[in-house]
Parts: structure tokens; C-alpha cells; sequence
């Protein structure tokens, strides 16, 4: 039996394929819509990744391709792991651009991705993909105004990039190449934009709350922060983000 057991799984597992592979891609983007939905990235990807195979220049499904393994990368415990799923979720993202260079949400799994990533690479990288980000997020937002994650992730960009220091971005400028200019109020403008085009993600809130802080006005920090952390989590980093919510939270307390 110890012998056979493995054979068995193995056999299961080649009938799963064969009859994945036996059904339509639609039919399969529709299964896999099940597990996307309820954030189930490995369950998801059984589906779509043989979808894929069978309609691969489909952009909407490189880009649930590309948000799945970012959801891969969030969960994996190592370093290691997390870049590489990032990695993969960036191919899929890069994909969808070079098929769709104005579809927004193609757009927005290029930001995203190299977003994740930015914490795992060099200085000289980060630079580079600060750039990249803007780009897709400005684009995004050009190309679809109501879009609420452009400017969040917009907004994002302004605060990242008016977080470094002034001796820093001198250097940085200096060695890797100048980054375009950033301002806490351009950032709080995207996310109150973001906050009136949909106000039921609460990173809009908690984002707003940050660039407060920075901008030294903690009252408000509090109002937004304290708002987001009332709402229900449906996202992926909904948790996450409360996290470092709580943290400023208690540091402006």
C-alpha cells in the first residue's frame, strides 16, 4: 500500500489535468472565478493557469493570473519565495501590457506588481520601478478616471517617493537617475479622488490617514485611520493594512 499510494495520487492527479485541459477556456476562467472571488489563490490557478494554455493572449485572465500569484507571494514565508512568485506575477502583468497597452487593468497589475516588489530590490532597481509605477498608475487613471485603485495607487507613489529625505533623493539622483517630483498634498488629493469614487476600501482611508501624518496633522490622521479600521476586511491586505493603521494609530496617541 505505501508503495501503490503514491501512484495513485499521481494518477488522480493526471485525470484531473486531462479533464481540466478537456474543457473550454471560458468554462474554466469560470471555475477559477469561483476561487478568485473568495481569495483563494492555489484553487484559482488550478483553472486558469490551464485556461491559459488553451487562450493564452486573453489580457483579463493575465491579469487574475498576475493578482493570484501576487496573493502567492504575500502568503510565502521566505524571501526567496516571495520574489519568485513576484517575479511570475510580473511576467503575466508585462504579458497583458504588451497585449492591451491601454487597458487599465493591465495597467494596474504592472503597478501593483513592481509595487510588491519594490521592498526586495536594489537602490538602483527601486528607482527604476518608482518610475514604471508612476507611468502605469498615471496612465491608468488617464485612461479610466473613475478608477479608483489608480489613484490609490498614484496617491501611494507620492507618499513613498516624498517620504525619502532630501540628501537622499540628491544622491539618488546623482547615481541612479532623478526621480519625477512628489508632494504629500498631490498624494492626498488621489486618495480623497480614490475615497469618492469608492468608499468601501478601507486602504483608502487608512492610506489618507498616513500622508496626514506625515503632513503634520495627526487630527485628521485619527478621523481616517480610525475609519478604516471600522470597516470590514475584503481584500487580500485588508489585514495588513490595519496592522500599520494600528501602529500609526498608537504612535499619534
Amino acid at each position: 500500500m505505501k508503495i501503490l499510494f503514491p501512484l495513485r495520487v499521481l494518477s488522480l492527479a493526471a485525470v484531473f489535468t486531462t479533464a481540466v485541459y478537456a474543457e473550454g477556456a471560458d468554462d474554466l476562467i469560470s471555475k477559477g472565478n469561483v476561487f478568485y472571488d473568495k481569495l483563494q489563490a492555489q484553487e484559482a490557478l488550478k483553472f486558469y493557469l490551464p485556461a491559459e494554455k488553451l487562450d493564452p493572449k486573453n489580457v483579463d485572465l493575465l491579469v487574475r493570473i498576475s493578482r493570484e500569484y501576487r496573493h502567492m507571494m504575500s502568503d510565502a514565508p521566505s524571501k526567496e519565495e516571495k520574489v519568485r512568485y513576484g517575479n511570475v506575477a510580473k511576467s503575466y502583468a508585462q504579458r497583458a501590457v504588451a497585449l492591451a497597452p491601454n487597458d487599465p487593468n493591465a495597467l494596474l497589475a504592472i503597478a501593483i506588481t513592481y509595487g510588491k516588489l519594490l521592498p526586495f530590490e536594489g537602490n538602483r532597481e527601486r528607482v527604476e520601478a518608482s518610475k514604471i509605477i508612476k507611468d502605469a498608475a498615471e496612465k491608468t487613471v488617464r485612461l479610466d478616471p473613475t478608477n479608483d485603485l489608480g489613484w490609490h495607487l498614484l496617491g501611494r507613489w507620492h507618499v513613498n517617493v516624498a517620504d525619502v529625505g532630501g540628501v537622499q533623493k540628491a544622491l539618488g539622483s546623482l547615481i541612479y537617475g532623478k526621480l519625477p517630483p512628489a508632494s504629500y498634498e498631490e498624494a492626498e488629493r488621489c486618495f480623497q479622488k480614490a475615497i469618492r469614487l469608492n468608499p468601501n476600501r478601507l486602504m483608502h482611508y487608512i492610506e489618507l490617514g498616513r500622508t496626514y501624518a506625515q503632513m503634520g496633522r495627526p487630527a485628521d490622521a485619527r478621523k481616517y485611520i480610525t475609519k478604516g479600521l471600522a470597516m470590514a476586511e475584503t481584500e487580500k491586505d485588508d489585514g495588513e493594512t490595519k496592522d500599520k493603521g494600528r501602529q500609526l494609530l498608537a504612535k499619534l496617541n
